[in-house]
């Protein structure tokens, strides 16, 4: 089900009680870029340990925004004694707050924007029905503004429609009488409150009322009136309003930390870096202070991805890659032919088209599959604990009980961790032995060079260890293998594998530092031990 801005109101309340009474929460979220290419140095990579990959992470969250947001509620309920997932699958289009705000300035990513386009997104609904969203410091900064009377209309747009609506109001007002209404229309959900407050601040004779299809009732009071009606029940500009109106989609979000739901999601890392940065803080410079706040907004993280890995592994899983292909594997009755039920997925009428089409990368739908690939995850692992039958309608918390090992690791792609922690240590990653490469004969080689020169035979990444030395590191054994054997009688690189007491420039410059002392030593007892000649 598709929200923008023009719905999310009146949903909202709808929301607040699917929350309340979901067993969990699925999440995924679209971009408008991932890794920033401007940035140096700031793709990832397998020698980033998490808190390097946090840095580069948190500058790329900085630049990019996020262009749609989906969530599913699952809820367990009992029907003819045996328990289904009834499921709340929403598609929400976000857009930065321009409500009295400093103007968000963001990056669009050519590949991203292609991705999207490709997968059908719709970019109308992002620019102009996306429902707005702050952080607590973006709050607090224009609750300052609204008690100081500075706020002012940040958006191009903005100043156009505010421009036309005083101009409309200050020609009617002349003839007016007192009591006298006149109607504004087509105006959009933030143009509407904008419009109200920028005429009452320059109008102290006209009182706003906001009514349905984007319209604005004004009319013409006495200062008497207007004191009275300012700060009722009767004002709809009031600074709380205002401020739950800017919030939008923070409103939810708020909705979800507070009610302290189990958390699901595929490879969601950067989802956790946006979602504490666009509605919670802006993010820390420190990794361990962000992975101690996202613990507490969320102390149940299921990331998907780190469940079926270890599936892969443990019980002939199918490799494939992307979550469809996880779905529809887990769908197939071949990983668990003694066991025909499992978790019973229903998806609510008012989101039944995802069970009529398929739509990746379309954040709604994503959702609804990482919630989907949680439960028959947990079933079937249920099930290998239990000699491949499970308890006839296992509960949600039973599920969670088979999930234990996996709770709040989040899977790290290609780094120095196979997961992120975030209610512990992180978890080391098994990579094969780095090989070293020594340069002979090719002089002012770079990393780039080295990584074009094994591109064709197989994947490393490249960093220099010293002048005519690299490092290479996969994550695959078999190509560790491949190169190791073509490059045996390579007449410009040889290659091996590294080891750090060889190697390293720092152990060689402490090796031969002590090769220095233990000489001048021996030099100076052979010295000092000669007689001395009487004369």
């Amino acid at each position: 089900m598709d929200v923008g801005a023009a719905g999310f109101g009146r949903l909202l309340p709808a929301l607040r009680d699917r929350v309340r009474s979901a067993a969990f929460l699925g999440l995924d979220m679209e971009f408008t870029g991932l890794y920033s290419t401007v940035l140096q140095n700031n793709q990832p990579s397998l020698f980033d340990s998490p808190a390097e990959r946090y840095l580069k992470v948190r500058q790329s969250v900085q630049r990019f925004t996020v262009t749609q947001l989906g969530k599913c509620s699952a809820g367990s309920k009992i029907f003819s004694f045996h328990f289904r997932y009834v499921v709340h699958s929403y598609n929400f289009f976000l857009f930065p707050s321009t409500l009295g705000v400093t103007d968000v300035e963001f990056t669009l990513s050519a590949s991203s924007i292609q991705f999207l386009s490709h997968y059908g997104f719709d970019f109308n609904k992002f620019l102009k029905d996306g429902i707005p969203y702050m952080n607590e410091v973006q709050e607090e900064s224009l609750s300052q503004r609204l008690s100081e009377g500075s706020w002012r209309v940040c958006s191009a747009v903005g100043r156009d429609v505010m421009k036309k609506a005083i101009d409309e109001v200050t020609r009617w007002i002349v003839a007016a009488e007192e009591g006298e209404t006149m109607i504004l229309k087509d105006l959009s959900g933030s143009h509407m409150l904008e419009v109200q407050l920028v005429l009452r601040q320059a109008l102290q004779d006209v009182w706003t009322q906001p009514l349905e299809d984007g319209e604005v009732m004004v009319k013409k009071v006495s200062p008497q009136q207007r004191r009275l009606l300012e700060n009722s029940s009767y004002d709809y500009c009031r600074k709380e309003l205002i401020l739950t109106s800017a919030r939008g989609f923070t409103n939810l979000f708020q909705i979800l930390v507070k009610a302290k739901k189990p958390l699901v999601g595929h490879n969601m890392f950067m989802d956790l870096c946006h979602l504490h940065d666009k509605f919670y803080k802006p993010l820390p410079e420190s990794y361990e202070e962000f992975k101690r706040n996202i613990h507490n907004l969320f102390p149940v993280l299921i990331d998907t991805k780190t469940v079926t890995k270890s599936i892969w592994r443990n019980h002939r899983f199918p490799r494939v890659s992307t979550l469809l292909e996880v779905y529809e594997v887990l769908c197939s009755n071949n990983l668990n032919p003694t066991d025909p039920t499992g978790p019973v997925i229903t998806l609510a009428s008012d989101c039944s088209r995802y069970a009529e089409k398929k739509s990746p990368h379309e954040a709604g739908y994503d959702a609804f599959l990482c919630g989907s690939v949680l439960l028959k995850s947990a079933h079937l692992l249920l099930c290998r604990v239990t000699n491949d039958t499970a308890e006839a309608d296992p509960s949600f918390s039973q599920y969670l009980t088979a999930l234990a090992e996996y709770l709040n690791k989040v899977n790290f792609i290609r780094g120095g961790a196979s997961s992120i922690n975030f209610s512990g240590e992180d978890v080391p990653s098994q990579h094969p032995p780095p090989l070293v490469v020594r340069v002979r004969g090719w002089p002012q080689m770079n990393e780039r060079q080295i990584y074009q020169e094994l591109k064709a035979l197989c994947r490393f990444d490249v960093r220099r260890l010293s002048e005519n030395q690299f490092i290479l590191l996969s994550n695959k054994f078999k190509h560790v293998r491949l190169v190791l054997r073509n490059y045996k009688h390579h007449p410009h690189l040889q290659i091996s594998v590294y080891r750090h007491w060889r190697h390293s420039p720092r152990v060689n410059c402490l090796l031969q530092v002590s090769g220095i002392v233990a000489l001048w030593s021996l030099l100076a007892f052979v010295l000092g031990g000669r007689p001395c000649c009487s004369s």
